[in-house]
């Protein structure tokens, strides 16, 4: 691969969601030089962690000549709201589109707009394209939470918690050592204070109901899409991946499963990550030609 390296420094904003809350907002834009983008990404991050984290994943992709764009969800990273809190069952979904509409304002006319979502952002991101809330060009799902793998203590309590106390936050149960096989990643998400472990009666049963409604909309799939997911994952359950792959028309999403890799795609041991990042360029490649 020949590519070489064309972003400048990131930079970290403000935006101002529709309801008035702050969602922070980073960008990895191209450097000056390079000309056009290929297309803009934005980053879709997953429970507990911000966007921040994505850093290499962007640069790679400005490599590719894409302008990277990423935001903190509500009640992570440097964005207001209560850690792992929610305010309603369309909170992470109306901020989506409230960053579709900003980005694609600042993006030239007719440039492909891609969202690329990783776990809970997945979901979020594969919802949001399933209740057709804006266009978008593309979609890449990395690990979504399609299947978050309750089982029927947590779905009795799904039933009933978020009636009697929606924000009541209590550990999510995110093991570290699941992340990935490179126990750097795993120490480096722990040390991070701007990662969390809280979740919320209502962000719970949003991400209970959410993946399965979403999968029932796959055989009516029409944004192209990749979905990327791993065999060995122990945080979500991949049969939800499965299961959404079995159901879409193979012409408008290609599915691949990483059999031995764990959760965070992207992250993985170099070794592991490489066919990752190679199959999402060539995917890319042809959906957003130079």
């Amino acid at each position: 691969m020949s590519d070489s390296v064309v972003s400048t420094l990131s930079t970290l904003t403000t935006f101002t969601a529709g309801d008035g809350e702050n969602l922070a907002v980073q960008d990895w834009p191209l450097a000056g030089s390079v000309g056009r983008a290929r297309g803009t990404v934005l980053l879709v991050h997953g429970l507990g962690e911000h966007v921040g984290r994505y850093d290499a994943v962007a640069r790679r992709l400005n490599d590719w000549g894409f302008a990277v764009r990423g935001y903190d969800q509500y009640g992570h990273g440097e964005s207001g709201g209560p850690r792992g809190g929610l305010t309603s069952d369309m909170r992470l979904l109306d901020d989506l589109a409230d960053m579709v509409d900003a980005t694609r304002a600042r993006m030239p006319e007719g440039a492909p707009l891609v969202l690329l979502g990783h776990s809970m952002g997945g979901l979020v991101a594969a919802r949001f394209v399933a209740m057709h809330l804006r266009p978008v060009d593309a979609l890449v799902l990395s690990s979504p939470a399609l299947d978050p793998g309750l089982s029927a203590f947590q779905k009795l309590l799904l039933a009933t918690l978020p009636r009697i106390a929606p924000d009541l936050r209590v550990g999510n149960g995110l093991d570290a050592q699941y992340l990935s096989h490179d126990p750097a990643v795993a120490a480096a998400y722990l040390a991070d204070p701007l990662c969390h472990d809280r979740i919320s009666a209502r962000l719970a049963r949003f991400i209970a109901s959410a993946g399965p409604a979403t999968v029932a909309r796959a055989a009516h799939w029409s944004v192209p899409t990749l979905l990327l997911w791993a065999g060995s994952d122990k945080l979500v359950n991949p049969a939800g991946s499965r299961a959404f792959a079995a159901a879409a028309p193979q012409a408008v999403v290609q599915s691949h499963c990483f059999e031995p890799l764990y959760h965070e795609l992207f992250n993985e041991s170099p070794e592991l990550a490489e066919p990752v990042f190679d199959m999402l360029r060539r995917w890319l490649a042809q959906r957003c030609p130079r």
